[in-house]
């Protein structure tokens, strides 16, 4: 589902009402951890944590005009999806949370190249989650981006 939303509040207070608690605890999990120099806005119709053209002048390489994306989040039909693209690019930070993650949630972890899907609502670990966020700078990001991804 992509919304049409201009800003974070918008894209909340358009979800069904089962969604806007979860979205708005998991969006300030993230605000709560997001290293100094990601900015919140709204991207491909998700709530996302981008690095700004004002840190990273070059932006995305899929289109240049768009800031350099590094988290989402949206609530889809059958889950809230939770996109990390540091998961997907780094294998060291991806067998990290894959270890962690049966220590926070019981069940199987539910995971895509660089989603997360949670679909029962009440298994969410905001802790690692958390975690997770904080584990990446921005420049650590650019750096990691352009050696793995932009190349």
């Amino acid at each position: 589902m992509q919304s049409k939303a201009k800003t974070p509040e918008q894209y909340i207070d358009e979800l069904p009402e089962d969604r806007k608690e979860v979205i708005s605890k998991l969006r300030k999990t993230i605000l709560d951890n997001l290293p100094k120099g990601f900015e919140e806005g709204i991207g491909y119709g998700m709530l996302g944590y981008v690095v700004p053209h004002s840190k990273y002048p070059d932006g995305y390489h899929c289109d240049p005009k768009l800031p350099l994306p590094f988290i989402s989040l949206a609530s889809q039909k059958n889950h809230i999806g939770f996109y990390h693209m540091g998961i997907y690019s780094d294998p060291e930070l991806m067998q990290w949370f894959t270890a962690e993650y049966p220590k926070h949630v019981s069940g199987k972890l539910d995971m895509g190249k660089s989603c997360i899907r949670f679909k029962n609502m009440n298994k969410i670990p905001y802790e690692l989650l958390g975690e997770l966020v904080r584990k990446v700078t921005p420049d650590q990001w650019i750096a990691r981006y352009e050696a793995v991804i932009k190349n």
